[in-house]
């Protein structure tokens, strides 16, 4: 297996010097901490992930999670990981020291998560939706839960999920029928069923604590009606014991990867005896929910962009091992009495493994930039910059949860094409990291719910205004840009897509200004993959712009040929990949219509 799995100095490159971390630190909340200490954080967690994550990758594909009996069987390491992890502080780390939380940014939660999903990409996700359902509680219920839950979540003693999808209604919150009957006590009586519940269920887990997302009996239809409750697999009687909760597991759904990751099927209620405590107040449970949400499809872009470095660290690897063929002579010719030369010196091999890395640390960029507005959303008391945060958080979240899980399909795609047909084999861990990977799509929301979200709400959001903030951002990296000549040329580039952006937008605003809704989001996902390519190349010219700088500072905590090899990047993914908007933006502009649904005929017959 290759020993390498993430590039840590492009990370605090990405960190520091690229997103200004620093910058965070001067916030009240974060006075506690600074670049040493973080830095020491973010090792230890290296160091914990070389030893308890990395190493089982491979097992525990192989030995996949299943249903026996009543419960989950997963993996031993789910046990160390949740306890060991807990114990570092890993699930708690965003939180207030009141809560008991090390207060620490998003971003650096982000990256230390990040490194975790690089490592083994089947583990994290018990400690991540933990975090989350912890975090729900202590934004929105009241101090009791607050009390009775949160500390041995953060411990990795109990986990925790989020309960959303049901078998009837998938992706369509507004039609779950999961109900809440009220008792003259002071919890509700749950009865449903939830569907594809990560985490939901193992034999480690002392208790798991779910957030259901349930109907009071009488409330309002749609997402209007709907109630957020902490429904615990097992209550706590008065002694402190626990005892069954009327909460059962139906099932583990058995995945083609992140097979080491149970995906569970729920049931509440089957005896009438299951307890769920309203969480806030009744029918806000979708806006709560929220919360969790965003930060969790920034998540999943997050471990998708993991999973495309360490299938990029691998192709890497073996392309500079392999040995296979010869250049091509002046004459076009092979000369067969030189050696055969390493793959990597092959063109074509090179532009898979460039495609990988401008994919793969892009994206990573992406989700850092995601996260920190997060904090700064989170710590500014400046109404106006609140607003701008709020806005361009809100636009960047779905880009932030698609690009890298479509992109870093592609690109763990390309990895394994590196390897030829050792790539296809088990013997290699390519063929892995691209079934891991596929199910970054439908997390949190499918690609096209994503592209719908941005198209449909994020980018007419506030009269544009969304759009308007980021527009000034990219500007600002293209005047900066203008100041170094090898630049200039891409920055007149990216200018141009501004303006394509535009005019893509002007084309298609009237239809939804009419009302013609369907046509207006027909080609949401072209949309989404149109204007990610183009946020992609503002953050990769904001890459080289950072690069130029520290060249040309001589302040290099790396080489001169790190920096000059991101801006080489940045230059590779200007010509092979933003040039893609030019058929993307004729596409989305063409007149012609043919994917709307037509009830005079069926062209699938």
């Amino acid at each position: 297996m290759n020993k390498k799995y993430v590039d840590i100095d492009t990370l605090k490159f990405l960190l520091y010097d690229v997103h200004s971390l620093e910058d965070l630190l001067i916030n009240e909340r974060f006075i506690d901490h600074d670049k040493e200490s973080l830095n020491m954080f973010l090792d230890s967690v290296k160091d914990f992930s070389d030893r308890e994550l990395f190493p089982y990758l491979s097992e525990m594909d192989k030995i996949p999670a299943y249903y026996k009996e009543g419960t989950v069987i997963v993996h031993q390491q789910v046990d160390t990981y949740m306890k060991k992890g807990g114990e570092m502080g890993l699930i708690s780390a965003p939180f207030d020291y009141e809560d008991g939380g090390l207060q620490i940014p998003f971003m650096v939660h982000t990256a230390s998560t990040y490194i975790q999903d690089a490592a083994n990409n089947h583990l994290p996700g018990y400690g991540g939706l933990t975090q989350g359902a912890a975090e729900l509680i202590v934004n929105f219920a009241n101090k009791t839960l607050n009390q009775t839950y949160v500390p041995k979540m953060l411990t990795g003693q109990w986990g925790g999920t989020m309960c959303l999808t049901e078998p009837q209604a998938g992706s369509s919150l507004s039609d779950i029928s999961t109900k809440a009957f009220q008792t003259d006590q002071d919890f509700y009586k749950i009865s449903g069923q939830k569907i594809f519940i990560s985490a939901g269920d193992h034999q480690y887990a002392e208790n798991i604590i779910h957030l259901v997302l349930a109907r009071i009996e009488g409330a309002p239809k749609g997402t209007k009606g709907i109630s957020l409750f902490v429904v615990p697999k097992n209550r706590i009687n008065s002694d402190g014991t626990l005892i069954q909760n009327d909460v059962i597991t139906v099932a583990d759904f058995q995945k083609m990867g992140q097979r080491g990751y149970c995906t569970t099927h729920l049931g509440f209620g089957d005896n009438d005896d299951c307890h769920g405590w309203l969480v806030g107040e009744e029918n806000q449970g979708l806006k709560y929910m929220f919360l969790l949400m965003n930060a969790a499809r920034i998540g999943v872009g997050r471990g998708a962009a993991a999973i495309a470095m360490a299938a990029y660290q691998a192709s890497l690897q073996y392309a500079n091992e392999r040995p296979q063929g010869r250049k091509l002579t002046s004459t076009g010719k092979k000369n067969h009495d030189e050696a055969q030369c390493l793959i990597i010196e092959h063109p074509d091999v090179r532009r898979m493994l460039l495609l990988q890395k401008s994919i793969a640390e892009g994206s990573l960029s992406l989700v850092l930039l995601a996260s920190k507005y997060e904090d700064l959303l989170g710590t500014t008391t400046d109404k106006t910059l609140k607003i701008k945060y709020k806005l361009i958080l809100e636009i960047l979240t779905p880009i932030a949860k698609t690009y890298p899980s479509e992109a870093g399909l592609k690109s763990v795609d390309n990895g394994l094409q590196v390897l030829g047909g050792y790539g296809f084999c088990s013997d290699f861990i390519l063929q892995q990291y691209y079934r891991d990977i596929r199910i970054f799509t439908l997390y949190e929301g499918t690609t096209g719910i994503q592209s719908q979200d941005l198209l449909g709400r994020k980018i007419p959001m506030e009269n544009g205004k969304a759009l308007e903030f980021i527009a000034l951002e990219i500007k600002d990296t293209i005047n900066a840009a203008y100041n170094f000549d090898e630049l200039k040329p891409y920055a007149a580039k990216l200018g141009t897509k501004l303006e394509l952006t535009q005019e893509v937008l002007d084309f298609l605003m009237p239809f939804a200004k009419k009302g013609n809704y369907e046509r207006y989001l027909a080609d949401a996902n072209l949309f989404m993959e149109f204007f990610s390519l183009i946020i992609m190349s503002w953050l990769w010219l904001d890459i080289a712009v950072k690069s130029k700088q520290k060249l040309q500072s001589k302040n290099l905590p790396f080489s001169d040929e790190f920096y000059k090899n991101k801006i080489h990047t940045m230059k590779f993914y200007f010509k092979y990949e933003l040039t893609k908007t030019n058929s993307l933006a004729q596409s989305l502009m063409d007149k012609e219509v043919l994917t709307i649904h037509n009830t005079d005929k069926n062209i699938f017959v």
